[in-house]
């Protein structure tokens, strides 16, 4: 667990105890990046706003090698916020204040995920292609023309999952209970955000939203010219949005 405010990492700290889970803390940036390469950590619980530097950075440094599963921590309800964190490799986010429960059952979902995406031989490994987009099970590569793209596991999972369904509209909570692994209502933004970062990786026609349903692919409909500029477009959100990040990450009443 990487957050500096004391009293939210050692409360949090002692309800994952309870579970059975081992739970180191740091308090800062700089300390958090050199816990994490030093523990090798099945999980990471990370707070948005740091000293020394912030979440984003933790987040793109320990990524940099080897993909570890992380949450993300913060007290600003921005779409903005979720989408920039989940960008740079956080796999879900909860908004504070929250639960104990939920966030206990959220690491426990994000560790049964990480278990399966590790699994040698997926269930279904044939490769996945759409239009020229290839997504490959076994290898949990990402391509388009030939281009190697990054996805998170709970991206990466939420292409599969529709892809595999072309056509066939799957509602937040059928994505949340197939993808995510929640059993618990988590709220249909964790979806919306995720699709929104898909879309700036891999083009926004590769998902269709059915407003007040959820989410179809359809890929006789996939426009492979529009995830050309994907990359440059995400590219030019996350920059302008971490300008526009308030220092200020006080919990909510």
């Amino acid at each position: 667990m990487i957050e500096d405010e004391e009293s939210i990492a050692h409360a949090i700290a002692a309800r994952l105890r309870s579970e059975g889970y081992d739970v180191q803390i740091a308090c800062d940036g700089p300390s958090g990046v050199e816990l994490v390469e030093r523990q090798r950590p099945d999980l990471v619980v990370l707070d948005l706003m740091l000293p020394g530097f912030d979440g984003l950075e933790v987040c793109r440094r320990i990524q940099r090698d080897v993909w570890v599963p992380v949450l993300m921590l913060t007290a600003r309800d921005s779409e903005a916020d979720m989408v920039i964190g989940l960008s740079v490799g956080a796999d879900d986010y909860m908004t504070k204040p929250f639960s104990a429960r939920e966030l206990v059952a959220r690491v426990g979902a994000l560790l049964r995920r990480s278990e399966r995406a590790q699994e040698s031989i997926p269930a279904e490994h044939d490769v996945l292609l759409l239009g020229e987009l290839d997504l490959d099970p076994t290898t949990r590569r990402c391509t388009y023309k030939g281009d190697v793209v990054h996805l998170t596991p709970t991206e990466f999972e939420l292409v599969m999952y529709l892809g595999r369904r072309p056509g066939r509209v799957a509602t937040r909570e059928e994505l949340l209970a197939q993808v995510w692994g929640y059993d618990f209502p988590a709220g249909g933004r964790t979806v919306d955000s995720h699709v929104r970062s898909v879309r700036r990786k891999l083009g926004s026609d590769l998902v269709r939203t059915v407003h007040g349903v959820g989410y179809a692919i359809d890929p006789a409909d996939f426009d492979v010219e529009g995830a050309e500029k994907a990359d440059l477009a995400r590219q030019e959100f996350v920059v302008h949005d971490l300008h526009s990040l308030p220092a200020d990450d006080s919990l909510a009443p």
